[in-house]
């Protein structure tokens, strides 16, 4: 006997294909659009930043690299993790609490311990 779930339910994407009798030859969701559109300003502020001028060829390159990173994304996003638990995700795992890595205890001091001059050799006290 087969149970049929609900799941096919939430398989429906807000997808956007594209104008009518022009639909585009991919599919991305609307967040994906969103999500791509903030990478390419940030690739092309990371772009100026670096001192890479405003021409046609690193503009291009902008948008390779944006949709290299946006389909990255896109792999990790469905209908129950939606890009801003990703990005909370993210948040979470850099500003979490670590395991301390430096050791415990301040700096070694030498008050404790009892300095007398130095002892000439071969003179051994009182032989």
């Amino acid at each position: 006997m087969r149970v049929r779930t609900d799941d096919e339910i939430y398989r429906i994407d807000q997808v956007w294909l594209g104008p009518p009798r022009a639909t585009f030859p991919w599919r991305a969701t609307y967040a994906s659009y969103l999500v791509g559109f903030l990478i390419f300003l940030a690739v092309l502020f990371v772009q100026r930043r670096i001192g890479i001028s405003f021409n046609i060829l690193p503009t291009a390159w902008a948008l390779v690299i944006t949709v290299a990173i946006t389909r990255l994304i896109s792999r990790k996003v469905n209908y129950e993790k939606g890009v801003v638990h990703l990005f909370e995700h993210f948040w979470h795992e850099v500003t979490g609490p670590r395991a301390r890595t430096k050791p415990l205890g301040g700096a070694v001091r030498t008050n404790h311990v009892r300095v007398r001059r130095a002892v000439p050799r071969g003179h051994r006290g009182g032989r």
